[in-house]
């Protein structure tokens, strides 16, 4: 086989491989899409030919499924959760990447540990004080777990936007009479923020799908969108046209988010992966 040969079947594979990644990716995606316009009796049929409907997002929003309230919830939680963790987890991150202290390596490790504990082990914890101090079934209570879960994530990858950030800038500023929080405002936030709206993006889609702690932290009021979607049942057994309908609804803010802000969030990528 010549080296022509060679390199024009290394091209077949690879061209091969990515379509068949986009397709096992693309086609529950289409599946869910074209449920979610079918009545109760199609929608367990495979025909591509039918009579779509709207009533499926009409129906998931009345009794006794009621999305619109988890649409709330879900919204107030995810959106309050990143605008409390990132600045906080910044400026953790730049303390971590600027100063050195006592215990540096220790500290960076025990956050990343954090990330490797099982839901299941610190989910009791939290059940257990958030039924002491009136907080289960709260969005606030919500808040706080999910605080937990991003924090540790976000102070990570702030931290290596901002180890790219080159230091002879901020010494610069600092020479010309310019104090700490100043550099931080007016060169590290400017400087790092396709970085931190990375990151916020990141933490938003966790907060967003969070399932098991607002399983078992929830009953009632505060229910999010993913616990919802397993309201949608019948003596017959799942409905899934709702399901599906329900399901573009969860996947449609992040679509809509994505597309906003691709840009910015491919830059952010990119320079977090740069040192």
């Amino acid at each position: 086989m010549t080296g022509k040969q060679r390199k024009t079947l290394v091209n077949a594979i690879q061209i091969t491989l990515i379509l068949l990644a986009i397709t096992v990716m693309l086609v529950p995606i289409f599946w869910i899409f074209l449920a979610a316009f079918k009545n109760h009796i199609d929608v367990f049929q495979l025909k591509l030919l039918f009579t779509p409907t709207l009533e499926n997002f009409r129906l998931v929003f009345e009794p006794p499924y009621y999305l619109g309230r988890k649409l709330i919830n879900s919204t107030i939680v995810a959106f309050v959760t990143v605008l409390m963790a990132i600045p906080a987890a910044t400026m953790a991150a730049y303390a971590f990447s600027r100063f050195r202290m006592v215990g540096e390596t220790a500290m960076l490790v025990t956050i990343l540990a954090t990330q490797f504990l099982p839901a299941v082990v610190i989910i009791l914890p939290f059940f257990v004080m958030f039924r002491e101090i009136g907080l289960l079934d709260t969005r606030f209570g919500l808040i706080i777990v999910n605080l937990a879960i991003v924090m540790p994530f976000a102070i990570w990858m702030i931290k290596g936007f901002i180890d790219g950030i080159p230091l002879d800038t901020e010494e610069a500023a600092m020479i010309d009479g310019s104090s700490r929080l100043q550099v931080i405002r007016n060169i590290v936030l400017p400087m790092a923020a396709p970085g931190l709206l990375t990151a916020g993006i990141f933490c938003f889609i966790i907060s967003w799908n969070e399932f098991l702690f607002a399983l078992i932290l929830t009953n009632k009021d505060s229910v999010t969108l993913p616990i919802g979607l397993a309201l949608f049942k019948a003596e017959e057994g799942d409905l899934w046209n709702l399901l599906s309908a329900a399901g573009i609804i969860i996947m449609l803010p992040m679509f809509i988010l994505a597309l906003a802000i691709r840009n910015y969030f491919v830059q952010g990528m990119t320079m977090g992966a740069v040192r």
